[in-house]
């Protein structure tokens, strides 16, 4: 079973109608954790009450809030079917692709700004980079529950396989020729995010169709990914609000 841990992730999961084997609520914390204990029964739920010591010992994330829950492993879906589900969804759908993030705190925070910024999907590889665990679920503050994320192989040729469906693919890289706000991101578009430290691989660099660099006028060369992701989405964002 996969452990969910924090208010918001086990929130999010009951109004995902996900199927929860039971939910812990940490004793003492009665009217902090009275909407959860109620959503929980109201779905037929088993819900626990145990001293907070209970859910330290049994805490992954170190960060519970009084709250714990298991469910089935999260899944991935195939990259054919978050293809035609992004193709589906909008006229100029958006996918998140990550090239070898490893950082869990990243990754969760990157589906949490995908779930706002509206993407239908990220795409991340099996191989040399984080997966869903319950650290990415709880920073993803809910978000893990409505992004689908699908696991590739070979990222160079799952990029083949996106511009065959009609998107762009558009990488980011401090050698790109262009600012980010320079760049036309409207139209079915998947955006490709590198890896702490090391960025996009070169194999991946050279199968985008172009790449991007976000302006850096301070004394180091790169931001962490997350945010470098967030200002990139919102680029797409504001780019599509205005053609609107």
């Amino acid at each position: 079973m996969e452990q969910i841990e924090g208010k918001n992730p086990v929130r999010e999961a009951l109004n995902a109608k996900v199927r929860l084997s039971k939910v812990v609520l940490a004793k003492g914390s009665e009217r902090g954790l009275k909407e959860i204990a109620s959503m929980a029964k109201a779905a037929d739920i088993p819900v626990e009450w145990q001293e907070r010591s209970w859910l330290d010992e049994r805490s992954r994330t170190k960060a519970h809030q009084g709250v714990m829950a298991w469910r089935p492993p999260i899944g991935y879906v195939e990259l054919p079917n978050l293809v035609s589900y992004a193709l589906e969804k909008s006229q100029q759908p958006l996918i998140i692709v990550l090239d070898g993030i490893q950082d869990p705190h990243n990754l969760g925070s990157i589906l949490r700004t995908a779930e706002a910024a509206g993407a239908a999907g990220v795409i991340i590889p099996r191989h040399r980079a984080v997966g869903l665990t319950a650290t990415v679920a709880k920073v993803s503050a809910g978000a893990i529950e409505y992004v689908p994320v699908a696991q590739v192989t070979n990222l160079s040729q799952t990029i083949t396989t996106l511009q065959e469906a009609g998107f762009w693919v558009i990488g980011a890289d401090m050698t790109g020729e262009s600012l980010h706000f320079e760049a036309d991101f409207t139209g079915p578009v998947a955006l490709v995010i590198g890896g702490e430290g090391k960025g996009l691989a070169r194999l991946t660099k050279e199968r985008c169709d172009f790449l991007v660099r976000l302006p850096m006028y301070g004394q180091i060369n790169s931001l962490n990914a997350a945010v470098a992701a967030a200002i990139l989405m919102y680029e797409v964002v504001r780019q599509r609000w205005v053609a609107d």
